[in-house]
């Protein structure tokens, strides 16, 4: 990588190599995608699992112990934390306001974006095909196909389009008092 660094951007490389390496098969390609991450990011677990077909946009992302990334997931500038799990077809991208549009005058890509760090904490669960723009707290569960806008608190059950907090795994509401069922 570094040898290609040179005629190329980094970032660019880092993403055409993950295209790569998402294209092998079986659990040789596992081990071919974990071991690379684990050399270019600056945190990738050890008993983590990348799945066939996921793509991983910037080298600066993050991967905490024991993670399964299910096949075909795109996922951004992102921290997982440990134990997350991402089935299939999940992406993760870096907000809602990647690209500028208010002005007519001048083309969307030209005005510019803003792509903070989306972070999904700890031993959180995200739903087949849901679609993450903003942080999702520590174990939660993210429906599948539930778009994330706002930010999810800790031990949320968030489902829908958009996703909607409909319950909590420990009992408690987001100030941390207890609820009666």
């Amino acid at each position: 990588m570094k040898l290609l660094g040179l005629f190329l951007p980094k970032q660019r490389v880092f993403a055409d190599l993950t295209q790569f390496l998402a294209l092998m098969p079986g659990i040789f390609g596992e081990y071919l995608r974990l071991a690379f991450l684990q050399w270019v990011l600056p945190r990738c677990g050890r008993n983590s699992c990348i799945g066939f077909g996921t793509i991983f946009s910037h080298p600066t992302a993050e991967i905490g112990e024991n993670v399964y990334v299910g096949p075909y997931c795109i996922l951004g500038d992102v921290t997982l934390g440990d134990d997350v799990l991402l089935a299939s077809g999940v992406s993760i991208a870096n907000g809602t306001n990647q690209h500028f549009f208010e002005r007519t005058d001048v083309p969307i890509r030209e005005q510019g974006g803003e792509y903070p760090r989306v972070t999904i904490g700890e031993d959180s669960w995200i739903g087949e095909r849901a679609v993450i723009l903003a942080d999702v707290g520590a174990h939660c569960v993210i429906g599948a196909g539930a778009l994330v806008l706002e930010s999810i608190p800790d031990y949320a059950i968030a489902v829908g389009v958009p996703a909607k907090v409909v319950k909590f795994r420990n009992n408690k509401n987001p100030d941390g008092e207890e609820i009666i069922q």
